[in-house]
């Protein structure tokens, strides 16, 4: 007769499994644990930085957020650097929101407008210039140069390209924990999607952008403690879940042992 397992044994051996896989080299940090507790007797001023420089953070960042968001002027605009100009793009913004959604504008219709406009005033000053004894209107020549769009051209292609191949990597199936990342976020989008149009989720877009940052780099102190419990709080629902479900499914062979084939 086939031997009985004890429920209370194999449960144990599934929390083992759950809590090796939460916190991965258990072993190693606890006997390097013992010679921490000796480097500790002999404290050096900047053994005090270095701890500091070792705390936690979102995303597992190891920059400022300045300069996560590239340095330059796109980080200063999101950040607030200079209040009056990130204003001035975050009122521009609504505006446009304001006159698509609101007020139900349209591109087509509003560019015909502001070209309108732009046209009669330029029109209607050079020639009434002669008869008020003032200059006509000075239109700047406007020409486009080709290098920037060049260069954006090919940043765009390699990112497409990045792209693509990340997700030829997720279709190939070796990798289920990507693979069920990028689904639930592909069908959360298509749920926010279906609420509001892309006007609108790009708006909402761009005011996080002009929001969040700035708020998680005031109280980033306080929120990535908070943000290193849900991490936590979340490795261990996924463990729980790989142990009972992920881990029976038949998986293919790996590329590693096709390449030893």
């Amino acid at each position: 007769m086939a031997e009985q397992v004890d429920p209370v044994q194999q449960t144990e051996s599934l929390m083992d499994k759950i809590h090796d896989k939460i916190h991965g080299h258990g072993s190693d940090s606890s006997s390097s644990s013992d010679s921490e507790s000796e480097k500790k007797t002999v404290k050096h001023p900047a053994s005090h930085s270095s701890a500091k420089s070792k705390i936690w953070r979102l995303f597992g960042r190891e920059r400022p957020v300045h300069h996560v968001f590239g340095g330059g002027k796109p980080a200063d605009l999101f950040l607030w650097r200079n209040k009056k100009i990130s204003g001035g793009v975050l009122g521009v913004a609504s505006a446009i929101w304001v006159l698509f959604e609101l007020m139900e504008y349209h591109l087509l219709t509003l560019v015909c407008h502001v070209l309108i406009i732009a046209l009669a005033v330029s029109f209607l000053w050079s020639n009434a210039s002669t008869f008020i004894n003032k200059s006509p209107p000075r239109i700047p020549e406007v020409l486009i140069p080709e290098r920037p769009f060049i260069e954006a051209a090919d940043a765009l292609t390699v990112e497409v390209n990045r792209g693509l191949a990340i997700l030829r990597e997720i279709a190939s199936g070796r990798d289920l924990k990507t693979f069920l990342v990028v689904i639930t976020g592909l069908w959360i989008l298509s749920i926010v999607g279906s609420w509001c149009n892309f006007v609108t989720l790009f708006y909402i877009i761009f005011v996080l952008l002009h929001t969040v940052p700035v708020i998680y780099e005031k109280y980033e102190d306080k929120i990535d403690p908070l943000a290193e419990k849900a991490t936590l709080k979340i490795k261990e629902q996924y463990a729980v879940f790989d142990a009972k479900v992920l881990s029976k499914i038949p998986r293919g062979p790996s590329m590693k042992a096709k390449k030893r084939e």
